[in-house]
């Protein structure tokens, strides 16, 4: 009944999770779940309130502009501007996205070909492989070990698979390793990527949670870099809305066009109320962005240190509210806190091959909840 294309797909991570908790919650165990990244943080009041006025006018009650209201896009320039020093001309280098996973979704469909490669992070969000997929390419891991930080190592990738690329994934910071990477190694992409006539997708949902004084750059900072990438921006961490589904890819012209051109053809843009809701989040006081780090803070350290009382070896990230930790089993400590301890954390594995022997915390409940979970945790063999 279904099309072939579906056999190649596995079975998507987080609604498993969902589907276990689900499953645990139906036998009346209370559940900590410190497996999916949605912040559990509300929504700050002035962008709900401007949603609410937006929602009322019935000029936003009718089909949006595909490309995104353009008043929406200026208010993302400005914001590259102030943020990142990156200058975009916001009607042909900004696009808005349903939030950026649509944008990643759809990204492949613009640019790959049947059997051509796309290179993708591994351990790494599993959309960058399921697009792939959609899009009949091919996809080639490219193994992100903590000896490298995290990075891959651009001069492994096979000149075979170099030869039929068409786009590279990367996310930074990085889920679900909570590594970061500097402009330098951007610098070194961008070259890598005109040498071998390659799209770079920049995932950068995360550049806003980050902790210690850290700020993450934006790929477009690297010199020439709207040449080759798009990135794919999202205002769901930063701003606690997840549910929203706003968000922004930005890129060099020719990019962002191809991109529109797939999604012109797919939806009919974001609704009009929600992109003046996002006007307000990014124009207005960025202060309720820090109260959320300062949280997510406190309970970085509060898990950091309960895992290293319990004898785990783990490094408290610079950003992210992941927080990635060796176990022997991914799979199977991750089905062992669920079934002795009825705690939710997600196995490596699930974001790849090389993510095994890996489970990933997502510091999204209060540290009264993650404080509980150690306790839980001591009681076990672990």
């Amino acid at each position: 009944m279904y099309a072939q294309r579906l056999d190649n797909l596995p079975p998507y991570l987080f609604a498993r999770i969902d589907a276990m908790k689900a499953a645990k919650r139906a036998q009346g165990v209370d559940v900590i779940d410190l497996g999916v990244g949605d912040p559990d943080l509300p929504t700050p009041d002035h962008i709900v309130e401007s949603l609410v006025a937006a929602a009322r006018d019935p000029a936003t009650h009718h089909y949006p502009d595909y490309t995104g209201m353009l008043s929406y896009r200026e208010a993302v320039a400005a914001w590259y501007r102030e943020r990142f020093s990156v200058e975009l001309d916001p009607k042909t280098e900004i696009l808005a996205l349903i939030g950026s996973k649509e944008g990643i979704a759809h990204v492949p469909e613009a640019f790959v070909n049947p059997g051509d490669y796309v290179l993708v992070p591994d351990p790494g969000y599993p959309v960058y492989k399921t697009a792939t997929l959609f899009a009949e390419g091919k996809v080639h891991e490219m193994p992100l070990a903590a000896e490298n930080g995290f990075l891959p190592d651009l001069e492994a990738i096979p000149a075979e698979v170099l030869a039929r690329s068409k786009l590279m994934f990367l996310n930074y910071p990085n889920n679900p390793t909570g590594a970061v990477a500097g402009l330098g190694f951007f610098n070194e992409v961008v070259e890598f990527a005109r040498e071998h006539d390659i799209v770079v997708i920049h995932d950068n949902a995360y550049s806003e949670i980050s902790f210690d004084g850290y700020r993450a750059p934006s790929f477009l900072e690297a010199d020439g870099a709207k040449e080759v990438a798009i990135e794919m921006h999202s205002l769901s961490k930063t701003y606690n809305m997840t549910g929203w589904r706003i968000g922004m890819a930005c890129g060099g012209a020719d990019l962002i066009a191809g991109l529109g051109r797939v999604k012109t053809n797919i939806d009919s843009g974001a609704f009009d109320a929600i992109q003046r809701a996002a006007i307000t989040a990014l124009t207005s006081p960025q202060d309720c962005i820090a109260q959320s780090c300062d949280v997510y803070r406190e309970r970085r350290d509060a898990l950091v240190a309960g895992l290293s009382d319990l004898g785990f070896s783990v490094t408290a990230p610079k950003a992210t509210f992941y927080v990635w930790m060796k176990v022997d089993d991914s799979m199977a400590f991750a089905a062992k806190m669920l079934d002795e301890a009825g705690i939710v954390v997600t196995p490596g594995v699930g974001f790849g091959t090389y993510g095994d022997g890996y489970v990933r915390f997502a510091i999204t409940r209060s540290v009264e909840r993650i404080e509980e979970a150690i306790e839980r945790m001591r009681g076990m063999d672990l």
